[in-house]
C-alpha cells in the first residue's frame, strides 16, 4: 500500500486485469444512459464496466451519483452484489481530502441490506463491512451489525463475526468491547463455522479468552469439525510462546489431532507438535503422523510436500527417525517416479547398521516385483524404476560394507534380466566392491563366468570383460575366464568362419531366394556424430553395401561377444584386446605354468586380436573400425609380441598402472561425496563452555517454533536467508536521474518464483504533483501481477511503491516503464522514461549434480545448443592456467564440474569437463568445456558446448559465459 504526503486515505492497489484489445471503452454519456433507461442486464453490463475502468484508473467519479439514484434501489440479487464491488473500488474522498456527501446515502443503503429479510443479502453486506476503512461509514453501521450475531440463520452470524473482527481491528475505538461480545457469543454458539469464525477473531484480538475456552473445551477437540480444529491448532501455534504455561495443554490437543480424519489437520498437528517440543516421542508420532499421509493421499503433490517436510523433520532430529524406515518404504506403493525418488533418498540418510539389512531385503522385493512385470507401457515405467532401485541399493552398498556382498549376489544373479541402463548401473557397482573388498573378488569372478553369455548390451559386456581382465589372478581363473571368452567368442579365425556361414548361405538358395522374391529394403538416413562434434547424415547409397552382407546373418542367434562386434561396436573389440592381453601378461607371471600352455594362449589371443581389425575392415559390418580401435588393438598385439622383451614394462602399463588409476578414481569419488555429506550436514556438537538456553527465559524473537506466522512471512518475503542490509544494496537500480523533477530508484528482490520491486520516488520540486503513477510492462517470462496506484506527492516529499511480478520460466526478463503525472497547471501532463531493469538468469541457476549416463542421457535428447568459442589474451592468459580458468567459469554460470578432481590433475596442456546446472523450474542445463594452452605464453583457446532443453537457457549461459571471458583480468 502507497504512503504518501497530501493526501490523507490511503488507497489500495488493486490486481492488474487487462483489457480486452476487440472491446471499446465506453464514454460516460452512454453509461449514464445505460444506468438511467437500461433493463437490469444492460445496468450489470454497465456496472461492470464501470468496475473495470474505475480499477484500471479511469475518472468516472461523475457517474457515482447515477449508480446512487438508478442502481441502488434495485432488488435484482446480481445487480446488488455488483453494486458491493462498486462501493468498494469508487472514490468516497473529495479532493480536499473530506468525504462526500453522497457517502451518506451509501451508508443509509447498507444500513437496510443489513436488516433485510434476505439471510444472503445481510451475509454479503456484512462481508462488504470488512472492505471499509471510513469511520464515517462504518459507525452508524456497528448496531445493525452487533444485532447480525443473534440471527437465526448461521450463514448472517459467521459472517457477522467476521465484520466485527474487522472492524475491531482496523478501528477499535467504534466497538470496543468485541473480544468479550465474541466471547460471549461463542460461548453459547452451536454452529461449528461460526465458533472457527469467533475463535480466528479471539486468537487475533484476545488470545487469553481464546485459551480459556481451550481450556473449557479441551475434551471436545477430537469432536470438532475440520474447520474448527484448524482453528484449534492456529490458536496454539500463536500463543505457545506467550502462554508457556500451559504446554501441557497444547501437546495434549495436538497429540488428540493427529488421529484426526481430515489430512489437512493432521498435517498440521504435526508441523505444529515438532515446533512446540522436541522430545522424541513427540518428534516420533509427528513423523509417523506423515509417513501415513505420504502412504494414502492420493495426490502426488501433497506425497511430496509431506516427504520434503518428514526431511526437513529428519535434519534437525538426526537418529531420533530411523526405527520408521521400514514404514517410510511403504509409500514405494505409489506409482509416481518422483514421489519414489524422494522417499527412496529419505530412506537412504535414514538408514544405519541396525536397519540397514532390512532395507535392502525390502528393496529386494520391489526389485524383484519390477523384473516380473509385464506390458509395454508397465515395462518403459518400471524400467526407469528399477534404475533407481538398483542406484539406492548402490548406494546403500557404498555406506555400509557388511551388506556389499548380498548386493553383488543380487545383481550379478539378476543382471541379465536388467534392461540396458539399470544392467549398466549394475555392473558398475560390481566394479567398484570388486576394487573396495578384495575378499569378494573371487566370488565375483566366478559369477561373471558364469553369467557372461546371457550379456546383450556392449556397455555391460566392456564393465564385465574389464573387471575379469583386472581381477582374475589364479591360474584356474584364468583358464575359465579364457574357456568362457572362446566360447562368447566363436569359431575362429572370425572372419573366415563369417564367410563360410555367408557361401553356405548362398549355397542352400536362401540368399538368392530373398534377393529375388523380397522387395529392396532402403536403409532410412540416420544421423551421425562427427569426430569434431558436428551432425552428418548417412544416406541408404552409403549403407546399402554392408548392409547386404549383413542382413543375411542372423546376429541375434549368435555368441554375444561375436554378435557385439558385427554390430560394429569396436570399443567393446578393443577391450576385449586389451582383457586378453592382460590375462596372458598375468598367466605368464604366475609360477608352475607351462610355457606351452602361455604361448597356446598367447597365439590364440593374437588370433582373435587379428580377427577383429579384419572383421572391422570387411563388409560383415555397417561402419568400419575406427582408427582409434584400430591403434588400440594393434597396440595389444604387438605388446604380447614383445612381452619377452619388456615383460616388466608391459606388466606396468597393462596390470599395475591401470588398477592403480582405477583406485584413485573411486578413492576421489569417495572423497568427493564425503565433502558433499559434510558440506550438508548440520553440525551437532556442543562445547563444554557453550551457554546453556533456557526456553523460559529466553527472548521471544530467539523462539523455535517450527512452523510459526513470523518464519512463513520471512520465507515469503525472501528474509529468511538473513541478507545483510549492505547487501541490499547492491541490487538497487537508478531509474531516473538526479535533474529529473521525479528520482526514483528500486531495491530488487528475488525470492524464488516472484520478484518484487519496491521502489522509493522522490519529489524534487517545490509544487505538488497529483496523480502520479508508475506503469511497468515486461519482456520475457515475466507478468505484472499487481499493478501501482496514483497518489499525490507534496513538495519534497517521498513515496514507497511496491510492484510484484511473476516469473514462469529461466530467462533474462526486461522490466521497463516510466512515471506519469500531473501539475503544476491543471492541464499539464508529464512522463518521465526509467531505466530498464534486467532480472538476471544466474538467480535461478543453482549447481547440481547428476552421474555420468543421465549426463550422456540428456545431451543426446536436449535439442537446443550454443557453442561458444573461447580465446584469451596472452596477457590475461600468462597467470591463469586452465583449472583456474575452469573455476572461473563455473563461477560466471553457477554451475558444477561433473568430471573428477584427479582425472583433471596433471599439466598437459588441455582439460576437457563437463558441467551441469539446474534451475529452480526443474530446467536442466549441460555444458562441455575443452580448452587448451600449449605453453606457457600462449593463450588460452578452445570451445564451450551449452544444451538445454529450451532455448532461453542456452542463449542466456552463452552471453553469461562469453561475459565472462571479457572479465578476465589483464
Amino acid at each position: 500500500m502507497a504512503t504518501s504526503a497530501g493526501k490523507p486515505p490511503a488507497e489500495a492497489c488493486y490486481m492488474l486485469i487487462h483489457p480486452s484489445l476487440d472491446v471499446e471503452t465506453p464514454n460516460l454519456q452512454i453509461l449514464k444512459r445505460n444506468l438511467e433507461r437500461g433493463t437490469d442486464d444492460i445496468k450489470v453490463e454497465a456496472l461492470q464496466q464501470i468496475i473495470s475502468g474505475t480499477v484500471q484508473g479511469e475518472n468516472y467519479d461523475q457517474l457515482l451519483m447515477h449508480v446512487i439514484r438508478f442502481v441502488m434501489p434495485t432488488r435484482n440479487k446480481a445487480l446488488k452484489k455488483l453494486l458491493l464491488f462498486y462501493w468498494e473500488v469508487c472514490p468516497k474522498y473529495a479532493a480536499d481530502g473530506t468525504l462526500k456527501q453522497e457517502t451518506i446515502l451509501i451508508c443509509n443503503a447498507l444500513r437496510n441490506d443489513l436488516q433485510h429479510p434476505n439471510e444472503y443479502i445481510r451475509g454479503a453486506t456484512l462481508r462488504f463491512l470488512c472492505k471499509l476503512r471510513e469511520a464515517e461509514i462504518i459507525e452508524p453501521l456497528i448496531g445493525p451489525t452487533r444485532e447480525c450475531l443473534e440471527h437465526r440463520h448461521a450463514y448472517v452470524r459467521k459472517n457477522a463475526v467476521i465484520a466485527v473482527a474487522a472492524i475491531h481491528r482496523c478501528l477499535p475505538h467504534l466497538i470496543p468491547d468485541a473480544p468479550e461480545l465474541i466471547s460471549s457469543f461463542l460461548a453459547a454458539e452451536a454452529d461449528m463455522t461460526c465458533r472457527r469464525n469467533a475463535l480466528a477473531m479471539l486468537t487475533a484480538s484476545a488470545p487469553a479468552a481464546a485459551v480459556h475456552w481451550l481450556k473449557e473445551n479441551a475434551q471436545l477437540v477430537a469432536s470438532f469439525d475440520e474447520l474448527l480444529q484448524l482453528a484449534v491448532i492456529d490458536l496454539i501455534r500463536r500463543c505457545a510462546r506467550d502462554f508457556a504455561a500451559e504446554k501441557t495443554l497444547f501437546v495434549r490437543c495436538i497429540f488428540e489431532l493427529l488421529g484426526a480424519p481430515a489430512s489437512a489437520v493432521k498435517y498440521e498437528a504435526a508441523t505444529s507438535l515438532v515446533g512446540l517440543t522436541t522430545n522424541p516421542a513427540a518428534v516420533k508420532a509427528a513423523a509417523a503422523c506423515y509417513i501415513s499421509l505420504a502412504a494414502k493421499e492420493s495426490d502426488n503433490n501433497v506425497k511430496i510436500i509431506v516427504l520434503e517436510r518428514l526431511d526437513q523433520l529428519r535434519t534437525r532430529h538426526e537418529g531420533i527417525l530411523d526405527d520408521l524406515v521400514m514404514d517410510l518404504l511403504r509409500v514405494l506403493s505409489t506409482p509416481d517416479l518422483g514421489v519414489r525418488r524422494k522417499a527412496l533418498a529419505i530412506v537412504m540418510k535414514l538408514a544405519s547398521r541396525r536397519n540397514v539389512n532390512d532395507v535392502i531385503a525390502m528393496l529386494r522385493k520391489e526389485l524383484s516385483k519390477t523384473v516380473a512385470s509385464a506390458g509395454d507401457q508397465q515395462q518403459d515405467k518400471s524400467s526407469d524404476y528399477r534404475l533407481l532401485l538398483i542406484q539406492t541399493i548402490h548406494t546403500c552398498a557404498g555406506e555400509f560394507p557388511e551388506v556389499a556382498a548380498d548386493v553383488v549376489d543380487l545383481f550379478l544373479d539378476s543382471i541379465s534380466e536388467f534392461g540396458a541402463s539399470s544392467a549398466t548401473d549394475a555392473i558398475i557397482f560390481v566394479r567398484e566392491v570388486a576394487e573396495k573388498f578384495p575378499g569378494l573378488r573371487q566370488n565375483i569372478i566366478k559369477h561373471l563366468v558364469s553369467s557372461f553369455l546371457d550379456f546383450k548390451t556392449g556397455k555391460v559386456i566392456r564393465g564385465a570383460l574389464w573387471i575379469l581382465g583386472e581381477y582374475a589372478e589364479s591360474g584356474d581363473e584364468i583358464r575359465d575366464v579364457w574357456t568362457k571368452l572362446r566360447e562368447a567368442i566363436g569359431e575362429l579365425p572370425l572372419l573366415a568362419a563369417e564367410q563360410r556361414e555367408l557361401e553356405s548361405a548362398k549355397e542352400s538358395g536362401e540368399a538368392g531366394e530373398k534377393s529375388t522374391h523380397e522387395p529392396a529394403v532402403a536403409v532410412p538416413a540416420s544421423r551421425r556424430v562427427l569426430p569434431d562434434g558436428t551432425y552428418a547424415s548417412e544416406s541408404a547409397l552409403t549403407a546399402s553395401a554392408s548392409a547386404s552382407a549383413s542382413a543375411a546373418l542372423k546376429l541375434d542367434s549368435k555368441p554375444p561377444l561375436r554378435a557385439v562386434l558385427l554390430h560394429s561396436d569396436f570399443f567393446t573389440g578393443t577391450v576385449l584386446a586389451s582383457t586378453l592381453a592382460k590375462l596372458v601378461l598375468r598367466f605368464a607371471r604366475l609360477e608352475g605354468e607351462s610355457s606351452e600352455q602361455l604361448n597356446s594362449l598367447r597365439a590364440e589371443a593374437v588370433l582373435i586380436m587379428a580377427g577383429v581389425i579384419r572383421v572391422g575392415q570387411s563388409t560383415f559390418v555397417s561402419n568400419a573400425i575406427d582408427e582409434d580401435s584400430y591403434d588400440r588393438v594393434l597396440a595389444c598385439i604387438r605388446a604380447l609380441e614383445y612381452m619377452d622383451e619388456d615383460a616388466a614394462v608391459l606388466t606396468g602399463a597393462f596390470i599395475s598402472d591401470t588398477q592403480s588409476a582405477f583406485a584413485r578414481l573411486v578413492k576421489g569419488e569417495a572423497k568427493r561425496e564425503r565433502e558433499e555429506k559434510k558440506l550438508h550436514s548440520k553440525e551437532t556438537a556442543v562445547q563444554v563452555d557453550d551457554a546453556i538456553g533456557f526456553r523460559l527465559v529466553a527472548k521471544k524473537s530467539t523462539g523455535d517454533a517450527d512452523d510459526s506466522i513470523e518464519r512463513d512471512i520471512e520465507l515469503a518475503t525472501g528474509e529468511a536467508e538473513g541478507r545483510a542490509a549492505v547487501s541490499k544494496l547492491d541490487t538497487v537500480v537508478q531509474l531516473t536521474g538526479f535533474s529529473d523533477a521525479v528520482y526514483a530508484e528500486a531495491y530488487v528482490c528475488v525470492n524464488q518464483y516472484d520478484i518484487l520491486l519496491d521502489i522509493m520516488v522522490v519529489n524534487q520540486t517545490n509544487t505538488m504533483l497529483r496523480n502520479l503513477s508508475i506503469e511497468f510492462s515486461t519482456v520475457g517470462d515475466l507478468k505484472l501481477v499487481e499493478k501501482p496506484t496514483s497518489y499525490t506527492l507534496a513538495p519534497y516529499a517521498f513515496s514507497s511503491v511496491k510492484a510484484s511480478i511473476k516469473v514462469s520460466s529461466t530467462e533474462t526478463g526486461l522490466i521497463f516503464g516510466n512515471i506519469v503525472y500531473d501539475g503544476p497547471g491543471v492541464n499539464d501532463n508529464h512522463c518521465i522514461v526509467l531505466n530498464d531493469i534486467r532480472v538476471d538468469i544466474m538467480e535461478y541457476i543453482r549447481p547440481a549434480r547428476c552421474d555420468e549416463t543421465q549426463f550422456h542421457a540428456m545431451w543426446t535428447e536436449f535439442e537446443w545448443e550454443n557453442k561458444v568459442n573461447m580465446s584469451t589474451t596472452k596477457e590475461a592468459a600468462e597467470n591463469l592456467d586452465l583449472r583456474a580458468y575452469l573455476k572461473h567459469i563455473m563461477d560466471a554460470t553457477n554451475m558444477a564440474c561433473l568430471t573428477p578432481e584427479n582425472a583433471l590433475a596433471g599439466d598437459c596442456g588441455f582439460l576437457s569437463a563437463n558441467l551441469y546446472a539446474r534451475s529452480i523450474f526443474g530446467e536442466d542445463a549441460l555444458a562441455n568445456i575443452s580448452i587448451e594452452k600449449p605453453t606457457d605464453a600462449s593463450p588460452i583457446t578452445g570451445h564451450i558446448r551449452i544444451r538445454a532443453k529450451t532455448q532461453g537457457i542456452a542463449l542466456n549461459l552463452g552471453d553469461k559465459i562469453s561475459a565472462a571471458k571479457v572479465s578476465l583480468p589483464e
